[in-house]
């Protein structure tokens, strides 16, 4: 019998629900700051919660009330202390200001599996030791860090390597000459929190090797035993390929990147176009290490070895086969996690069937909803910045859902093979429609032919790809259907994508409306009234016409995104939108437009007018295939010359000085350049296309890259220049950006759009002090992160990494 007054455990059972709650709460109110506390602060707020569960221990006597409220108020500040604590700890080790941009001698041991790209490898470096100047630093100890060949490409010409980078190899000792600087991603609403996911990766610090002709040479100094996982995975990785090199892609080649993600976990090697058509039709979660590979790997192995040790009836004797099936289970799926790189995803998973398994070999028998919710804190609790990961929301939701809608098909009441393909369908049918309003809310857009085909990819890459892949590791030929098995899948997934309605594509609407949205899709699914059922549809409506708002008839508004070092500027007016250039490529499968502007463009719902390219040069027209693949009705005009590879896509109309428009009350002229300055300019950004926006009250100047000579025929000219908000011309380079022009334009806003720590030193100091002596404030993008500007409100300007701030994003000085 307990003693007086302290909790019996069927009480203590009541406060498991609201105590989990509360710790997930914590957690995420922490994340929601802007700024870290002193570590002190978070262990004092530990140290109430331990206090508070002495009194809690002691406090039968309560009213049930009482004791759930005072369970829940220990555990929320217990997630909040914890969390708050880890990352003091954490960013106790970041770089130093000073130390970025230096030259510093570091040693160390390659840590993972290195990724090429076609300008050289990027891979972690585990620091042992670092020198500035012969004199020790600190340093973090995990680096990522980027070696490069040397690349040589004109601006629409294919990338070529023009020295090779060494291989490298997981436990590897080297001392290098490397520059550092702090993690620093492009800061966009809607965007990839690219500091958050280093964060949670344990990178402090990203940069790259020094080898240049004046630099030392980097020196391999021997083979450690470290990281041994991660070199087994860089040779199955290499051989895996390596059988495919050469090979036609009608044979199979194109192919063996998927193989490469499902084995090993390299998402790298599949190639942009086979992203985007698994993205098309809702089966890119299977093409990677995710959690359903792993539970179903947990589900497959727990089923093999209990039938193994059923063989044995002495060894069931000593252990239950089912116990050990579900041990043994676990214990391989972690392993398969771990040699496929034990992504974030993964370790969600893994920590998920540790917990549900350690519940069932207790021998309790939880309803569900606690189940789910401990699994959820459990992951958490050793994660929690996984609660603002997509992948998050989408597995739990999920696997909540399907507790809660399925009930037979889940718990095994039907056995016959039809009463199975029915369970089947249904449940991937709930998954779909239960996560729309999710997927939309996270993504602005939806595959409508996913159901389709998941019911098909869903068992054919868990039961046939799969295991050829993972069974091509002991035998190479099992590689080459596997090949052969994804280039199947693939014909049937292109057809899906061919048809006009497989994607719909909405503006991401506010959290709120996506929260009704996703009540609305679980009384869809849930066993209900059809009256109730019907009510889901009411809730999900306003997520799925709602409209950003937009100026009205008359004003306008300038919207630049974080995109580097380059240009991007959308100039919305009532009913029509204007982007101007579309920022650069960064590799030859990667540019601005794929990987920023299209799902910016996207989650805003703008539907493009007009594309202006300012000029020929790469960081303006890097990312404009990408936008016009999306933007399927947009004109495009620039200053490009006849046989530029865009021509091909969509006609560009030259941008001549004295073209005028009018939008919803807005007027638009092109200032520059002159038709004769086609025929003699000598330099692309001579031709830069010079636009001014204005509503007759306020007006924007967008410039593109003119230069001190284009500047002062513009003020010969008398061209109408005076403007409230300025593209700073060139980026700020030092050959832009003249005294009479910038009295001219005379702006009260300008904006230099340029890439942190940038090679050209963007913004020039000198052009920053002209600007300052007129007392017009400045703005770049790396400080600012996307801009907003509207004409209703010219003094107003909001910058999304203020906004949006929180505290393991970069503080610049």
């Amino acid at each position: 019998m307990p003693a007086p007054g302290v909790l019996r455990h069927s009480e203590t059972a009541r406060l498991i629900s609201p105590a989990l709650l509360a710790w997930v709460g914590g957690v995420a109110v922490q994340l929601q700051q802007t700024d870290l506390w002193p570590g002190s602060w978070y262990a004092a707020l530990g140290l109430l919660a331990l206090a508070l569960s002495l009194l809690l221990w002691r406090a039968a006597a309560r009213p049930h009330r009482v004791r759930m409220a005072l369970a829940a108020l220990i555990f929320f500040l217990l997630g909040w202390s914890s969390t708050g604590w880890r990352a003091t700890a954490f960013e106790a080790h970041a770089l130093a200001p000073e130390l970025e941009g230096r030259d510093l001698l570091v040693t160390g041991v390659v840590s993972a599996m290195p990724q090429r790209h076609e300008t050289g490898l990027r891979f972690r470096l585990a620091l042992e030791q670092a020198q500035l100047d012969d004199q020790k630093v600190t340093l973090p100890p995990q680096l990522l860090l980027s070696w490069y060949g040397g690349v040589a490409a004109a601006d629409d010409a294919p990338w070529e390597l023009l020295r090779a980078v060494p291989t490298l190899w997981p436990g590897e000792r080297w001392q290098l000459r490397v520059r550092l600087k702090a993690p620093h991603g492009h800061s966009n609403p809607h965007g990839f929190d690219a500091e958050l996911w280093l964060w949670e990766q344990g990178v402090q610090a990203v940069g790259y090797v020094r080898s240049g002709a004046h630099d030392p040479l980097p020196s391999r100094l021997g083979q450690t035993g470290d990281y041994a996982v991660e070199r087994m995975r860089q040779q199955v990785r290499d051989a895996l390929l390596a059988r495919f090199d050469g090979a036609q892609p009608q044979d199979g080649a194109r192919w063996s990147g998927v193989l490469a993600a499902l084995v090993v976990g390299d998402q790298q090697a599949i190639e942009r176009a086979d992203w985007d058509l698994f993205r098309a039709t809702g089966v890119a979660h299977l093409m990677s290490i995710s959690g359903l590979h792993v539970t179903l790997f947990a589900w497959l192995a727990t089923g093999v070895l209990s039938w193994l040790w059923r063989r044995l009836p002495r060894l069931c004797l000593w252990q239950p086969a089912q116990q050990v099936g579900l041990v043994g289970g676990v214990c391989l799926a972690a392993a398969y996690a771990v040699f496929s790189g034990w992504g974030v995803p993964a370790q969600r998973t893994v920590w998920m069937l540790m917990t549900v398994s350690l519940l069932r070999l207790s021998g309790r028998r939880w309803p569900w909803p606690q189940v789910w919710l401990l699994a959820a804190a459990v992951v958490v609790a050793i994660d929690p910045w996984a609660l603002l990961q997509a992948g998050f929301w989408l597995s739990f939701v999920a696997v909540g859902v399907l507790f809660a809608g399925a009930s037979g098909e889940l718990t095994g009441e039907r056995r016959g093979w039809r009463a199975r393909l029915g369970a089947l369908w249904r449940e991937q049918w709930i998954i779909t429609v239960a996560l729309t309003p999710l997927t939309l809310l996270l993504f602005g857009q939806v595959s409508l032919v996913s159901l389709a085909s998941n019911l098909l990819a869903i068992p054919w890459v868990t039961l046939v790809v799969t295991p050829l892949s993972l069974l091509g590791v002991l035998w190479a030929p099992l590689w080459d259907a596997g090949a052969a098995a994804v280039q199947l899948l693939a014909w049937y997934l292109a057809q899906l994508a061919a048809l006009p309605f497989a994607v719909v594509s909405l503006p991401q609407a506010p959290w709120w409306l996506g929260l009704a949205g996703m009540l609305g899709a679980l009384l869809l699914v849930l066993r209900l009234p059809l009256r109730l059922r019907l009510s889901g549809l009411l809730l999900m409506l306003p997520l799925l016409l709602w409209q950003p708002p937009r100026p009205e008839v008359g004003q306008f508004e300038v919207l630049a995104p974080d995109i580097g070092q380059g240009n991007a500027v959308l100039v919305r007016t009532a009913h029509h939108a204007l982007l101007y250039d579309a920022g650069p490529r960064y590799a030859s499968d990667s540019d601005a437009g794929q990987r920023l502007l299209v799902p910016w463009l996207r989650a805003l719902g703008v539907h493009l007018d007009l594309l202006l390219l300012s000029h020929r040069d790469n960081d303006h027209t890097g990312g404009a295939a990408a936008v016009l693949a999306q933007q399927t009705d947009a004109e495009v005009m620039g200053s490009l010359e006849a046989g530029h590879a865009l021509q091909a896509l969509r006609p560009v109309r030259p941008c001549l000085a004295g073209q005028r428009w009018h939008w919803d009350g807005v007027h638009f002229e092109v200032l520059h350049p002159r038709q004769a300055d086609y025929a003699k300019a000598r330099r692309p950004n001579a031709l830069s296309c010079v636009l001014r926006i204005s509503n007759g009250a306020q007006s924007a100047l967008l410039v593109g890259d003119i230069e001190r000579a284009q500047e002062t025929r513009l003020l010969a000219e008398g061209a109408a220049l005076q403007a409230d908000w300025l593209l700073v011309p060139h980026h700020g380079s030092k050959t832009s950006s003249s005294e009479p022009f910038l009295d001219a334009v005379a702006p009260s806003v300008a904006l230099v759009q340029a890439g942190y720590r940038n090679r050209f030193g963007h913004p020039a100091h000198a052009v920053l002090s002209r600007y300052e002596a007129r007392r017009i404030r400045v703005f770049d993008s790396a400080h600012c992160g996307a801009l907003r500007w509207q004409s209703v409100q010219p003094q107003s300007v909001q910058c999304h990494r203020e906004q949006a701030r929180r505290y393991w994003h970069h503080r610049l000085p």
